[in-house]
């Protein structure tokens, strides 16, 4: 995949995009789950299965900037966390899209496959 996202390039750390006056802000953790994850599923599964995982994580994180109360709400003991949502991908349903509400949109903050220790990987 050549590290290529839908957000990705030589911009800043933090990838944004708009989305019908709704801002999508894709922090550098939720970038590397998406590229990491690619790679995976490219090696596993096929290169044209990776451009699909990508395909529906910009659709999935489309949709929940035009509706931000779609996702379930996460209670975590960390309160940097304090308001975090997750949605499970669309034709990805083990992976799920951590994100918080903006005043503009939403922030993306993790792309996370159901099997690891989510929690943990939350934690300080």
């Amino acid at each position: 995949m050549g590290g290529e996202t839908p957000w990705s390039g030589n911009g800043p750390a933090e990838e944004t995009c708009q989305v019908s006056q709704r801002q999508i802000l894709l922090r550098p953790a939720a970038e590397r789950d998406l590229e990491q994850q690619a790679q995976y599923i490219a090696g596993s599964s096929g290169v044209e299965a990776a451009r699909r995982f990508y395909r529906a994580a910009e659709e999935t994180c489309r949709l929940i900037a035009g509706r931000p109360g779609i996702g379930r709400p996460v209670p975590y003991r960390n309160p940097l966390l304090a308001e975090t949502r997750m949605f499970r991908m669309k034709g990805f349903k083990s992976h799920l899209i951590f994100y918080r509400p903006t005043k503009n949109g939403v922030e993306i903050v993790r792309v996370i496959h159901g099997a690891r220790d989510i929690e943990g990987l939350f934690e300080p």
